[in-house]
C-alpha cells in the first residue's frame, strides 16, 4: 500500500523561507512523476509544481516560478518543496501527490497534507 507523508509546514512570517518534503513507501517511488498541490482556506486545491521520474524536468505554476523548487531524492523516496520569500497568499493545506504528467500531472495518490501559514 502506498503511503505519503509530507512534513515540513509551519507558520513563518512573509519573505521567510520553508522546505517541505515528502516520504513515500509502498512503491517504486522511482518510476512516478511526482506533484505538490495547495488548497488555499476556502478554495479548490490548486497544482503547486511537479518534477519528473528522473528530476530533470520541472513546472511550476506561474504564481511560485522563481520563489519555489521541486526537487527528488530517489534513494530516499523522497521530493522536496522549496519555498522561499512566502506571501500571505501561499497560505494553506499542502499536498504531495504520486501518478504521471507534467504539465498535466494525474494524482494516483495523496498524502495527508501539511498546513503552512505565511503571516503579514
Amino acid at each position: 500500500q502506498v503511503h505519503l507523508v509530507e512534513s515540513g509546514g509551519g507558520l513563518v512570517q512573509a519573505g521567510r523561507s520553508l522546505r517541505l518534503s515528502c516520504a513515500a513507501s509502498g512503491t517504486t517511488f522511482s518510476t512516478y512523476d511526482m506533484g505538490w498541490f495547495r488548497q488555499p482556506p476556502g478554495k479548490e486545491r490548486e497544482f503547486v509544481a511537479a518534477i519528473n521520474w528522473s528530476g530533470t524536468i520541472t513546472y511550476y505554476t506561474e504564481s511560485v516560478k522563481g520563489r519555489f523548487t521541486i526537487s527528488r531524492d530517489n534513494a530516499k523516496k523522497t521530493v522536496y518543496l522549496q519555498m522561499n520569500s512566502l506571501r500571505p497568499e501561499d497560505t494553506g493545506v499542502y499536498y504531495c501527490a504520486l501518478g504521471r504528467g507534467i504539465r498535466t500531472f494525474a494524482a494516483d495518490f495523496w498524502g495527508q497534507g501539511t498546513q503552512v501559514t505565511v503571516s503579514s
